[in-house]
């Protein structure tokens, strides 16, 4: 079972580490996909700092689970909000089509 743990922590450490190799060298593009490999990598530690009393491991990694988790609802958020119903629209005039503008996604920096 130890080597279970084991083999946690350091899935967690490739995780972690290969997101953020990938986002540094233009890879992957800082969204979803980086941080889901942050909250598994962040999940994956505190397993292991907690089986090996790591306690400011664990403090770390409990604060980078949430600032993952708070940044995947912001995305999953930001894309619902973006999402946009376009119809074919004509005035009643002219039988032109009318230009509907989309909204422009706001960013929340609260």
């Amino acid at each position: 079972m130890e080597l279970l743990w084991e083999m946690t922590g350091w899935a967690g450490a490739a995780a972690m580490l290969g997101s953020y190799l990938s986002v540094s060298m233009g890879w992957l593009k800082p969204g979803i996909s980086f941080q889901t490999a942050n909250l598994f990598g962040s999940c994956a530690f505190i397993i292991n700092g907690t089986l090996h009393g790591a306690w400011p491991s664990v403090a770390t990694n409990v604060a980078w689970f949430l600032i993952s988790a708070v940044a995947l609802h912001r995305l999953r958020t930001k894309q619902e909000a973006v999402v946009v119903d376009i119809t074919e629209r004509t005035s009643t005039n002219t039988g032109t089509l009318m230009i509907v503008q989309a909204p422009q996604p706001t960013t929340n920096c609260a």
